[in-house]
């Protein structure tokens, strides 16, 4: 009997609350609504933009754009790592998680690419054409110029990724 006196006072006293935060200015009854509705932050769209990307270009040149969040920069050392290798860079990892990812980047001089355990597709461009490699798992893969006959310079635009 005590705990039913306690939830109906209990109740009761939300019951108060939510009259008097509801209650407008006479004759004005969607106030409380209206200041809610005006305040409610905007809707939040994903453009799958590589978060802090200004700062690694600045830092390591290299141009990442945007991707699914499943290959992400990565420190070199782990083993189980995408290794890029380009003219114009150290050696450049990334760690791959999930059943597949997408990156789109800017990497210029790509020639080899050392695989993981993922099927992976990488996309270049050379002059105006595209070429599509794919990297060999868990072994080195000539690309770009060390796999044109002319020697071109290709610049690494997307890698795809896939168990």
């Amino acid at each position: 009997m005590r705990l039913l006196s306690r939830v109906m006072a209990a109740g009761a006293a939300v019951g108060l609350t939510v009259m008097a935060y509801t209650a407008g200015a006479p004759g004005d009854t969607d106030a409380a609504l209206r200041t809610v509705a005006d305040e409610a932050p905007g809707y939040a769209v994903e453009d799958f933009a590589y978060p802090q990307a200004d700062k690694i270009q600045q830092e390591r040149g290299i141009i990442l754009k945007r991707g699914d969040g499943h290959i992400v920069l990565a420190e070199c050392g782990p083993a189980g790592l995408l290794e890029v290798w380009a003219r114009s860079q150290d050696k450049i990892c990334f760690r791959v998680t999930g059943n597949q990812g997408y990156l789109s980047l800017e990497i210029p001089s790509v020639y080899a690419i050392k695989g993981n355990d993922y099927q992976t597709e990488v996309n270049m461009t050379v002059d105006s054409e595209e070429k599509t490699f794919e990297v060999d798992e868990n072994a080195w893969t000539p690309v770009g110029e060390s796999a044109d006959p002319e020697g071109r310079e290709h610049m690494l635009v997307e890698i795809v990724t896939s168990k």
